[in-house]
């Protein structure tokens, strides 16, 4: 049992296996935040709030308004309101009936029971009664009659609770929400930085570390998806927190759309965390009786530091977020022709590619853009999601049965919620497309949006979807969603309800979404957006894996899966094996060193195939046998940080099986040093009693991989307890970008 009530004072304590949660319902009906960090037993902690006189801090008139020592602007609370006196960053911001924005919520009961909550319509964390447990926590405004109901999901033994709100207008009259976080988070004390993840097209997630000082602080995104510019997961940290040790919390927001995560420092030096749907583009009305559901976010508290927050995301994500068939079900290695063809390519020349992907031990192809409709670049087609068979020169279903044919399985690229202005679907309905009324619509990639806030424009696209999967023998899909969403305004909303449109285009990707993955739950859907740029534990509800980023250089993706790893596990990062000249950077990069990389993701290839030399044939081989015999270990086992390529030499990171059994080291150069500093590392995730085989990765046992064999020894044998509490020695760059894959294994004793 994780969840416990004291009825006389009103506490509720969460326990999880290292951390304590609690929160009290006071005298006057203030849900109080309590405690939240290292476990402790069920004490109740309110005693540790400072009720002072503060001035310029009002007091309730429930209260007499003669206790000057109560103030909503200073107490911690568990779901802060605007405009009743807390002028503090709020959760919950309503414009009432009357026009006026005051909401005064207090305790009005509670439920706990076994099981995991789920969202009507929302992607959320899942568990069974014996993994997880409900606390739902009603508040009520007696005046407005809007009452909101806070839930709480707890994983005892993944150290794991879940925030998610439903508002509902218990009043006669309407009401509009203009903020409606999904978490309110109050520390009363410490000196804390926050982790956020900036970035860009093609360069996304990169990791930032600041002080949370007075003052808001915020990171969002208003593009109408979570966006490549900021991600929707953030770490809190004490100052001394690093990789290993130290007390940090994480947070990630179970959402694809308009997000917003803001921190302050307030006057007696309180830490508060808000997070939520982004308010500037968001104003819904709730008739009354009808409810709002607010999106979930999980969060967790380590004091392992940064490296134990990341773990526990992981094994959290790919047990319980990820679903269907390919949650546990080991990913095929793919090729996809996007970077060795471009939209230049006939039946016969993808053919050519499945050919000799059979051959090297590739098992899945996967067709990319321009299969369909009148679309021979970016400028036109989309929407027409018919195959183009003169281009093709034969069905989809004899290509897909061709391909099939060598051995490979199918797959194939879509961008459901794009369309062109010159496209057969735009002229039948100019309707459907995103833009404001009256004026010119903003282009980029030269194509606009679908209004996926429309029943007939998802239910048009379930349709054609489900018809082109079912019309070939397809088991792949690639999501794409190449833009940022401007003049948000549909055609089917009333003019008070546009501020709704935003949250709505989401709910209506998710509806179709889940309509198409239970519809077809043989067929892997990996999410994209230009890359990472709808990178989000949301889209991972429904395709548990999302193509990391469209930048495929071996060195830039040390940095951008560095920054994922923070807050995803391995088997959600899509990352692929790229030509060179690198298409996006210009450089040449070793095989090796790209193979590397790229198995730390799902891996694959993304090249022409036919253009490769023999010896580089024989290489990839050699990647695939090694990529299948180490799945498990790098999927899923323990990920650890080992070293930034934010500095130094040398990027390296480990993983390790959860029993101890092997472990798989990865390390890349970033240049060649003449007389260099050696790379040391120590290891984590291994028994410390035993003993471990380290061999080159790929190797036969007692044999070197290749020529650096004769900087490193074919095999050599040492302790767990000297390779974690002593080191190991990186072998020395041999050239630019010289990778190392270093596999080690228990020694039976």
């Amino acid at each position: 049992m994780g969840i416990y009530f004291e009825e006389k004072s009103r506490v509720f304590t969460l326990q999880t296996k290292h951390s304590t949660y609690q929160m009290k319902a006071d005298e006057q009906g203030t849900l109080l935040h309590t405690w939240y960090g290292e476990k402790t037993d069920n004490t109740d902690l309110s005693c540790l709030i400072a009720r002072w006189d503060r001035g310029f801090s009002g007091n309730p008139f429930s209260v007499g308004g003669t206790d000057r020592n109560y103030s909503l602007d200073t107490l911690p609370q568990e779901y802060s309101c605007f405009g009743t006196g807390d002028y503090r960053i709020s959760a919950l911001k309503v414009e009432n009936a009357d026009g006026s924005r005051a909401v005064s919520l207090r305790y009005a009961g509670h439920t706990i029971e076994k099981g995991k909550y789920a969202l009507c319509g929302l992607p959320a964390a899942y568990g069974t009664p014996e993994e997880a447990e409900t606390l739902a926590v009603e508040l009520a405004d007696a005046d407005s009659g809007i009452s909101v109901r806070l839930l709480y999901g707890v994983f005892e033994e993944l150290d794991v609770i879940t925030r998610a709100v439903q508002i509902t207008n218990g009043g006669k009259e309407g009401v509009t929400l203009l903020k409606a976080a999904s978490l309110c988070l109050d520390w009363q004390t410490g000196d804390y930085d926050w982790l956020t993840f900036h970035g860009r097209h093609a360069m996304e997630r990169n990791l930032q570390r600041t002080g949370i000082a007075h003052g808001v602080q915020s990171v969002g995104s208003v593009r109408g998806a979570s966006s490549h510019h900021y991600n929707p997961f953030v770490m809190v940290c004490a100052k001394n927190a690093d990789e290993e040790h130290g007390d940090c919390y994480g947070f990630s927001f179970v959402y694809s759309g308009e997000f917003l995560m803001e921190t302050e420092k307030d006057q007696i030096d309180q830490t508060r965390l808000v997070c939520g749907i982004h308010p500037d583009n968001f104003a819904w009305r709730l008739e009354p009786g009808e409810s709002f559901i607010a999106p979930e976010v999980l969060m967790t508290y380590s004091p392992q530091g940064q490296g134990g927050v990341s773990r526990i995301f992981h094994r959290l994500i790919r047990e319980h977020v990820c679903r269907g068939q390919w949650k546990h079900s080991r990913r095929p290695v793919l090729v996809n022709n996007w970077e060795g063809t471009y939209f230049d390519f006939t039946g016969d020349k993808l053919v050519d590619i499945a050919r000799d992907a059979a051959e090297l031990g590739i098992e899945l192809f996967v067709m990319d853009d321009g299969w369909f409709g009148k679309r021979d670049d970016d400028n036109s087609g989309l929407g027409d999601w018919y195959p183009n068979e003169k281009k093709l020169g034969c069905t989809l279903k004899e290509l897909g049965e061709r391909i099939t044919a060598l051995g490979l399985r199918f797959g194939i690229w879509f961008e459901p919620e794009c369309i062109s202005i010159d496209s057969d679907l735009y002229r039948a309905h100019p309707e459907w497309a995103v833009a404001v009324p009256g004026r010119s619509p903003v282009l980029s990639r030269n194509q606009l949006i679908l209004d996926f806030s429309r029943k007939d424009v998802q239910d048009h696209l379930i349709e054609r979807i489900s018809d082109v999967l079912k019309s070939a023998p397809i088991t792949y899909v690639k999501w794409d969603f190449n833009r940022s969403v401007c003049d948000k305004y549909s055609n089917a909303l009333p003019a008070g309800r546009q501020g709704e449109m935003a949250h709505r285009f989401v709910l209506g990707l998710y509806r179709v979404l889940e309509t198409l993955t239970q519809a077809f739950p043989e067929v892997l859907f990996e999410g994209c957006s230009g890359g990472g740029g709808r990178f989000d534990v949301g889209m991972l509800y429904y395709t548990p894996q999302i193509w990391c980023s469209d930048d495929t250089d071996a060195i830039e993706r040390l940095q951008i899966q560095y920054g994922t790893s923070f807050g995803y596990p391995v088997s959600t990062m899509g990352a692929h094996v790229s030509a060179v000249p690198n298409h996006q950077t210009g450089r040449v990069t070793p095989l090796s060193a790209r193979g590397c990389v790229a198995m730390a993701g799902t891996f694959g290839y993304e090249l022409d195939l036919n253009r490769l030399t023999e010896e580089e044939k024989e290489e990839i081989r050699g990647q695939i046998r090694t990529f299948k015999e180490l799945y498990d270990c790098i999927q899923y086992g323990e990920y650890y940080r080992l070293t930034s390529p934010l500095s130094g030499s040398c990027t390296v990171w480990e993983t390790a099986a959860p029993d101890g059994s092997e472990a798989l080291v990865s390390a890349v150069y970033h240049h060649v040093q003449a007389n260099p500093v050696p790379v040391y590392v120590k290891l984590r995730g291994l028994d410390e009693t035993a003993s471990y085989r380290i061999r080159l990765a790929g190797a036969p046992e007692g044999q070197g991989q290749d020529e650096r064999q004769t900087e490193h020894k074919a095999e050599e044998i040492r302790s767990g307890a000297a390779l974690m509490h002593a080191g190991l020695l990186i072998p020395p760059a041999k050239g630019d970008y010289c990778a190392w894959q270093l596999h080690l294994v228990r020694i039976n004793q």
